[in-house]
């Protein structure tokens, strides 16, 4: 029995233990190039996206501008079994064998924001970085009226957003003979890399009329670095990205701190549907393009309110969810309560079930035993004594098993024979034993280990039970018959011998 409660044990731990553990439907891994604040607003974007989606889990990861580690992370990620791998390659070329390995693993594989030089993607999505730059030299253009000095400041080396914008922004240049784009200078991204490239550069930067900073922290950086050099005072500054928020290109226009900047769109909800689209087999785009907008004083203070309200619902969202979250993890917490409830229900109904089993079968072995005989000594087991022993019974030793045998066979035909009369007393069966009452004590105890009264006692018993399986009688008519002077004392030893009432033996 301790074997089933062991084997039930385990298997109700392991039901409660799976029914808790709900596996996601998708899982997306996303490597990141870097890790600033037109990203985090991204991965913001793609974590409310996954709330609208049904179990979709999102791993994320930051490179922080090297290929060596996003080479790594792309590696780890398809290790652990995503569904589906978002990328934005550091540079065009050294990230792709780390792409092509997942893709090649059957992994669908959506490059996001900038390319790769491989064909071995699922889809793009992303603005349109030549025309960001060619836009933004349109307007730097009409600003100076197709005559002046600009300096750009480029993205990281051999990634595809600078490439692309540096081209478009030359392009547009090119169409006006007397703007002179003196210098493109080289950055990472980051403000600290704008400020050291200009700080760095060795030519002339007295008269620079304007600073093209192809993205907005990197645009700062080069208006800081001017100004610390106390260099070209009237010159204006313009970059990309547009984000809205504190310190946002957005309220750096409105601030006049940037005369422009583009929105570089970051859609982190509509990447993720692009991706659930794709693992759901529903039909998609391979080039996608996000549409942008060029940000100035006329339109930025009326963009800042929306995006402020936009983020403002963001954040109401957000609260919502870790509600929403808080609801679900309590939900989990009763489920799981419940089921341990059920299963320690379920755990006692076995259990006693299966001591009613053993407790029918205790039952089954007592009424044989009382059924093959009434003492615990079968009748074979008694063995023959020789005609000369059985005269001199008296005379035997004590100790041969003959005369114990035939001793404890005269004292239970004793016993039986009179084992109906309540009077009946030891003094009586001493007497019917031609011995004295000392003499059968000594001889009972020495034989058996219990006294006469003990197995007197047992003997009625023992033949109550018997009366109670073979016959049709009362548990009163039963304890009288077997010498008992009332029908309480003999529940109450039938109890304490048997473990059960009288009148518990026949159901």
């Amino acid at each position: 029995m301790k074997n089933y409660l062991v084997i039930i044990i385990t298997s109700l731990l392991f039901i409660l233990t799976s029914c808790n553990q709900q596996q996601p439907r998708y899982v997306i891994g996303v490597s990141q190039c870097s890790a600033d604040i037109w990203r985090e607003k991204q991965n913001a974007e793609l974590r409310m996206g996954a709330y609208i989606q049904d179990d979709v889990e999102m791993r994320f990861a930051a490179a922080y501008d090297s290929d060596e580690r996003q080479i790594q992370q792309i590696d780890s990620l398809v290790a652990t079994g995503i569904d589906l791998l978002i990328v934005a390659p550091n540079q065009v070329a050294t990230i792709s064998p780390a792409i092509d390995r997942a893709y090649d693993q059957g992994i669908p594989v959506i490059v996001f924001e900038r390319k790769t030089n491989s064909k071995k993607y699922t889809a793009f999505i992303g603005a349109d970085n030549y025309e960001m730059g060619r836009t933004m030299g349109e307007y730097i253009a009409r600003q100076l009226k197709g005559k002046g000095r600009i300096l750009e400041i480029k993205g990281l080396k051999d990634s595809s957003p600078a490439i692309e914008r540096h081209n478009g922004f030359a392009k547009a240049l090119s169409q006006y003979p007397e703007i002179q784009l003196v210098e493109t200078l080289q950055g990472d991204w980051t403000e600290d890399s704008g400020y050291k490239a200009v700080k760095d550069y060795q030519g002339d930067l007295s008269k620079i009329d304007f600073v093209f900073g192809q993205n907005d922290r990197m645009a700062m950086g080069a208006r800081k670095a001017l100004s610390s050099l106390h260099a070209s005072p009237s010159a204006k500054y313009c970059g990309i990205d547009g984000l809205p928020g504190k310190d946002g290109g957005i309220e750096l226009v409105r601030d006049s701190l940037l005369n422009a900047s583009y929105i570089y769109p970051t859609h982190g909800d509509q990447l993720i549907q692009l991706a659930v689209n794709i693992l759901e087999g529903k039909p998609y785009k391979k080039e996608n393009l996000l549409k942008s907008a060029l940000v100035t004083r006329d339109n930025a203070n009326v963009l800042l309110l929306e995006s402020e309200e936009i983020m403002r619902q963001t954040t109401y969202l957000d609260q919502l969810h870790e509600k929403a979250d808080t609801y679900l993890q309590e939900l989990d917490t009763q489920r799981t309560i419940t089921f341990l409830a059920i299963g320690i229900i379920i755990l006692l109904l076995i259990t006693m079930v299966l001591f009613y089993l053993y407790h029918i079968g205790q039952m089954k072995l007592r009424r044989e035993r009382v059924v093959n005989t009434l003492w615990n000594l079968k009748p074979e087991e008694v063995p023959q004594m020789a005609p000369e022993t059985l005269a001199n019974e008296e005379k035997a030793d004590d100790n041969e098993p003959a005369v114990v045998s035939v001793f404890i066979t005269r004292f239970k035909e004793a016993v039986e024979a009179r084992l109906d009369e309540s009077e009946l007393s030891i003094e009586d069966l001493a007497a019917d034993m031609n011995l004295s009452r000392v003499q059968l004590y000594r001889k009972v105890k020495s034989f058996t280990g219990s006294t006469p009264v003990e197995l007197l006692r047992t003997a009625r018993l023992k033949r109550g039970y018997h009366l109670l399986m073979t016959t049709d009688k009362s548990v009163s008519e039963v304890a009288y018959q077997v010498g008992f002077t009332a029908p309480s004392y003999f529940t109450k030893c039938f109890k304490e011998e048997y473990g059960v009432l009288p009148g518990d033996v026949r159901h």
